[in-house]
C-alpha cells in the first residue's frame, strides 16, 4: 500500500549547482532555510541582503537599487519606535543610530551588485503576493516596521502584476549577468494572518504568475517546496509549534528533494564528507586527552585538509 503521493521531480541534467557556484538567494523566510543549508555544507552563498523579503515587488525594487548601484540617504528612512528603518528592507537592518543603518544599506548594496555580476545561480523565493502601500507617497514597502495600519493601503498583487514584476527582475539581472540560471519557489510558509482563503489565493497568483513566466522563458526553472511541502507532506507532525512554517524534518526532506534535483553526484558525494567533518567538529568528547580523542582529531584534520585542497574557498 502508499500512504503518500510523491511530487514528479526532473532531475536537472545541465547547469547543476556545484562547489564552483555562486548561490545568491533572495525572498521569504524559506530562503533562509535553504541558505543555511548551503552555509553548513560550505558553498558559497549570500543571503538575503536586505533581510527577508516576502513580495515580488519588495524583490524587484531591492534588485533595482543593486543594479544602479543606490547610495541610501537620510530622506530614504524612517523613524519609528526609537529606531531608524527603511521600507524597502526588512527590520533586521534597523538601527538606532541613523549613520549605522545607512552605513548597512548602502555596504549590502555594493556587496551584492560585486557578488551578482559572479552569480551562477539566483533563487528566489516568493511568499506572498499581498503587498501594503504607504498611503503618504503611494509606495509598496517591504516591511511595515509595525508602523500603524491605518497608515497604509493592503492590496492582493494580480497575476499580470507578479508576472511584469518577475519579468523586470528576469530583465534586470541578465543584463548584468547574461549566464545566470534562475530559479523561482514559492515559500511553504503559511501567511495565516491575511486570512486562511487569502493565503491560498496569494499562494495561488504567485504559482500562476511564475509559471507564466517560465512558459515564455526556458532559461527559467520553478522548484515545487510549496507542492512538496502541501502534499507530501501534508501532516501537522511537519510544521513547528505555530502550525505556519516548516519543522526541520520538512526543512530536510524539501532540502534533499532539492540536492536531488539540481546537484551533480560529485557534489552529493562531497555533501557527505563535509557532513561527516562537521559532525566531528561538533562533537564533544567524553576524555579530550585520550588517545582514541586524539586520534580522531588526526583524522578529522586529514579530512578537512583533503576538502580545502580541492575547493580552497572552504574552510572550518
Amino acid at each position: 500500500m502508499k500512504f503518500q503521493t510523491t511530487i514528479p521531480l526532473e532531475k536537472r541534467s545541465r547547469k547543476l549547482i556545484d562547489y564552483n557556484s555562486k548561490i545568491l538567494l533572495l525572498g521569504s523566510c524559506f530562503s533562509e532555510n535553504i541558505g543555511q543549508k548551503l552555509d553548513y555544507f560550505k558553498f558559497q552563498n549570500y543571503q538575503n541582503p536586505f533581510g527577508i523579503l516576502f513580495h515580488p515587488k519588495a524583490i524587484e525594487q531591492f534588485i533595482t537599487d543593486v543594479i544602479n548601484t543606490k547610495s541610501f540617504t537620510k530622506e530614504d528612512l524612517i523613524f519609528q519606535n526609537e529606531r531608524y528603518h527603511s521600507f524597502d528592507a526588512h527590520s533586521s537592518l534597523s538601527e538606532v543610530d541613523e549613520n549605522m543603518i545607512l552605513n548597512n544599506l548602502n555596504s549590502q548594496i555594493i556587496a551584492t551588485s560585486k557578488f551578482l555580476k559572479n552569480t551562477s545561480h539566483l533563487v528566489i523565493t516568493l511568499g506572498t503576493a499581498w503587498v501594503y502601500r504607504f498611503i503618504e507617497d503611494d509606495k509598496i514597502v517591504a516591511n511595515c516596521h509595525k508602523i500603524p495600519q491605518k497608515k497604509f493601503l493592503k492590496e492582493l498583487l494580480t497575476i499580470a502584476e507578479i508576472s511584469e514584476s518577475l519579468e523586470a527582475i528576469i530583465s534586470l539581472v541578465k543584463n548584468v549577468n547574461p549566464d545566470i540560471n534562475l530559479l523561482f519557489t514559492v515559500s511553504p510558509v503559511r501567511h495565516l494572518k491575511d486570512g486562511f482563503v487569502e493565503n491560498m489565493q496569494s499562494k495561488s497568483h504567485l504559482i500562476s504568475a511564475i509559471h507564466e513566466v517560465i512558459d515564455k522563458r526556458k532559461s527559467i526553472h520553478y522548484f515545487p517546496a510549496y507542492e512538496i511541502m502541501m502534499d507530501e507532506l501534508r501532516n501537522y507532525r511537519f510544521y513547528a509549534e505555530d502550525m505556519i512554517h516548516p519543522n526541520n524534518t520538512a526543512i530536510q526532506y524539501i532540502w534533499e528533494k532539492f540536492t536531488f534535483t539540481w546537484f551533480s553526484e560529485n557534489t552529493t558525494a562531497t555533501l557527505k564528507e563535509i557532513d561527516t567533518i562537521q559532525k566531528g567538529i561538533a562533537h564533544k568528547p567524553f576524555n579530550p586527552k585520550s588517545k582514541e580523542h586524539l586520534k580522531f582529531l588526526h583524522n578529522l584534520s586529514l579530512k578537512q585538509e583533503l576538502i580545502t585542497s580541492k575547493f580552497p574557498h572552504i574552510s572550518f
